[in-house]
């Protein structure tokens, strides 16, 4: 009975927390296994049902298994049933994406949930389970369990230890870093281990007490990475980013010994096994461990290899990019002369497929001509022309040539104002469905208008109910329409794949097209990371492999998740996700303005300077240059301002474009709601449908000096309107250097290392041009 009782209590509360939370989380992103309201369908694979009949099962066998031999002692059980509920994660993001090493690092996301779950679950064990006999045992070998788990380490580090939060100087065991970073993560993961081990093994035997040993050292190794972290990465410097840092060192960490922990507690068992003189057990034992370490380990370097070293594809490449066309090359942008392009623009919404609020009132306002012609009035060279894919593909495969049409035209406008354009096939909050009437939203969710993307046909949401929960972008119905996506449920996604193929096609020889922008701000659906890393990076990489196969040689912008507007970064899609070289990596860098930090009143996630840092290391990733897609802020005039201008300097500083958001805004825009007075670049009074007076204070910010082309690379600029001081280098001689100056009045130019210096009037400023080689500088007189 006293055998029973305990592990009988353990599950009883699991699954009364289980089912509480079902019920109390209306939106299923919480929960441990969540229910959104969505009915599963079988049609759809095994990913509705994983979380049910896998995530479940694994659940409750491994907690039994914790507290029968975990379960004695509070403090032991805790881990217990950490590494349940992790491995439980692991095993549904495996039969989900058949990855082990994105279903390894998947469990680390639920180090939120598991943490609190398991010292509830082991505190009602403890009072409710009955008394308990609290043994000691021989602990056993330590170092050799723990120095062999920590050489497992950078043989499948998988997708652990990457990312935004690993600064470099924080020490990872991944092979990339250098010998010195695996090395020290070794050591550190070798002497938490023997350290967890000596108090561990004393009370839990067998392999459980190796494991959870683990378990417990990884999140040891996590800490000290997070504490380093806080020494070389700025500090909290006005932010609260050191502890995500935290979060996410202690996640990788702890599902790094939830997943391979048993390493350290097999070899523990079997010197121990050895030392009594069973060595034939101890063979079986240890074959078999080396057996598995042998598959796993070549699986994840083969996933690992073939990703990070696979040749680009011959259309990738930059010999087959017409000279007219930009390019990535590295961390820049530039043109086929080689001269570096500095991006910066607006969004244009006005071919947006929008939800109406209200039948009277329009959702955008007519694209015309003088749109653009204005644009440029103000010095932009880009254009972020936002597209619905409801708009463009009403009926699945059917496209709208009128509205390919009012595309082309927009581009052609574009081109003839010397503007660039991408291509973005934008969504927000999947599709433009509202929550209908009768629905009844569950507590904590409340009805929502509809916004603009995907085309009904292409919208399944299995009954989940339209209801919003804290904002558009958390909606039962929106996550399960993005789930459907993501595991390409009825041929969705590759629905939306041969659309941009068939888009592509348009455009591919048009040099005015930059690029196309494949998803914007992709929700996060409800499996993420599975979803917002490895299932988002197979669509790029399709929806790549689409482009480049209709002739299209342009850029391809691809994004991270919704997280990475809403927390300020984002773990986006894995390295190596495609092989073509000729990408951006566009995050929308809205830190200190619309991120969820400041809608909650609390200090930034991440502040406006280390936004650029962490796109940065992201983008080097992938080999890739940074472009931010939208920035912009709102809220009281003196403060928005203040941001800006912080936001301009600070852009300048790390020598990037952007592009605005957004230029026109309809008094019907479901996003600005029903207004008096629109907030955009070019704004409109409603009651009477006349421009209402610019802010020109904002469009000083946005329309200050830049380079916008520059031959070789640049290595400094600042700018406060006219004012204007760049630096760069030119390895070899070019006459691409354009830099733009508004105003009236000529700018006093002086100039070191340049030649053939001309100074021309254009609409809204100045265009300065010259020659360079070698190093050179320009400045204006302030």
């Amino acid at each position: 009975m006293k055998s029973v009782r305990r592990p009988a209590a353990a599950l009883i509360t699991m699954l009364m927390l289980v089912t509480i939370q079902a019920f109390a989380d209306p939106t299923g992103v919480l929960a441990l296994v969540g229910w959104s309201g969505a009915i599963p369908q079988p049609s759809a694979g095994v990913w509705p049902i994983a979380a049910y009949l896998v995530y479940v099962p694994v659940l409750l066998v491994v907690l039994w298994w914790a507290t029968v031999r975990a379960g004695d002692r509070y403090w032991t059980l805790v881990p217990g049933v950490v590494v349940a509920v992790m491995l439980a994660q692991a095993a549904a993001a495996f039969v989900m994406s058949w990855d082990l090493a994105v279903a390894a690092w998947a469990a680390g996301y639920v180090t939120a949930k598991a943490v609190p779950a398991a010292l509830i679950v082991a505190a009602f064990t403890r009072w409710f389970g009955g008394r308990t006999t609290r043994r000691r045992v021989d602990r056993g070998a330590i170092w050799l369990p723990a120095a062999l788990f920590a050489a497992v380490a950078p043989l499948v580090a998988g997708l652990w230890w990457t990312g935004a939060a690993y600064a470099p100087g924080v020490p990872a065991a991944r092979l990339e870093r250098g010998p010195v970073s695996v090395i020290v993560t070794m050591v550190l993961i070798a002497g938490a281990t023997a350290l967890c081990l000596r108090w561990m093994r004393a009370r839990v035997p067998g392999v459980l007490g190796g494991w959870l040993a683990a378990l417990v050292a990884g999140g040891i190794v996590g800490v000290v990475q997070a504490l380093i972290a806080v020494a070389v990465d700025g500090g909290f410097n006005g932010d609260i980013w050191p502890l995500m840092t935290a979060y996410i060192t202690v996640a990788d960490g702890l599902s790094f010994g939830a997943c391979l922990g048993w390493v350290a507690g097999v070899t523990a068992v079997v010197s121990d096994r050895v030392r009594a003189g069973r060595p034939a057990r101890a063979f079986h034992l240890a074959a078999a461990l080396l057996a598995v370490l042998a598959v796993g380990a070549s699986l994840v370097l083969s996933a690992v290899g073939s990703a990070s070293a696979a040749p680009a594809t011959a259309s990738s490449g930059d010999e087959a990019i017409p000279k007219t066309f930009l390019r990535a090359d590295g961390g820049v942008i530039r043109d086929g002369d080689g001269d570096q392009v500095m991006l910066r623009g607006v969004n244009v919404n006005q071919l947006v497929d929008f939800y109406r609020p209200r039948a009277d009132v329009a959702a955008t306002d007519p694209l015309t001509e003088g749109d653009f012609a204005g644009i440029a009035a103000l010095g932009f060279d880009v254009v972020r022309l936002n597209l619905s894919w409801s708009a463009l593909e009403p009926e699945r495969g059917a496209f709208d040539q009128t509205y390919v049409d009012r595309i082309s035209e927009a581009v052609g406008w574009a081109k003839a104002h010397g503007l660039y354009v991408v291509l973005d096939m934008h969504q927000d909050a999947w599709w433009s469905g509202a929550t209908p009437d009768g629905t009844q939203c569950r507590p904590g969710t409340d009805p929502m208008w509809g916004y603009d993307g995907a085309p009904e046909w292409a919208t399944i949401t299995d009954g989940a109910p339209r209801c919003q929960f804290q904002g558009r972008d958390i909606s039962p119905a929106g996550n399960r329409a993005f789930q459907n996506f993501y595991f390409d449920t009825d041929g969705i996604q590759s629905a939306l794949v041969e659309t941009w193929g068939r888009l592509a096609a348009v455009f591919a020889d048009e040099p005015t097209v930059a690029g196309y922008d494949l998803l914007n701000e992709p929700g996060f659906g409800e499996t993420a990371p599975v979803t917002t890393s490895y299932l988002l990076g197979r669509y790029y990489d399709r929806a790549i492999e689409a482009i480049r196969s209709a002739g299209a040689p342009q850029i391809v912008f691809v994004e991270p998740s919704i997280l990475w507007s809403g927390l300020g970064f984002d773990s986006g899609p894995p390295q190596g996700f495609t092989s073509d070289r000729n990408i951006v990596f566009s995050p929308h860098l809205y830190a200190e303005s619309l991120t969820m930090d400041r809608s909650l009143g609390i200090p930034s996630i991440v502040g406006m300077d280390r936004q650029f840092t962490l796109a940065k290391r992201v983008a080097d990733a992938y080999g890739a240059p940074v472009w931010s897609g939208e920035i912009g802020y709102w809220g009281d005039r003196a403060d928005v301002i203040d941001r800006l201008g912080r936001y301009a300097k600070a852009e300048d500083a790390n020598l990037l474009g952007s592009a605005y958001w957004v230029w026109k805004q309809a008094c019907g825009d479901p996003q600005g709601g029903i207004v008096d007075v629109t907030d955009a670049l070019s704004p409109t009074i409603c009651a009477s449908g006349k421009p209402a007076p610019t802010d020109a204070a904002k469009l000083g910010i946005l329309s200050r000096a830049y380079p916008r082309t520059a031959p070789g690379e640049l290595t400094s600029l600042t700018a406060d309107g006219a004012d204007v001081a760049l630096a760069g280098t030119a390895d070899t001689p070019g006459c691409g250097l354009e830099v733009w100056i508004p105003g009236t009045s000529q700018p006093e130019v002086h100039v070191t290392g340049i030649t053939n210096l001309e100074t021309t009037a254009v609409d809204g400023g100045w265009s300065v041009t010259g020659c360079a080689e070698g190093e050179y500088t320009l400045f204006t007189n302030p």
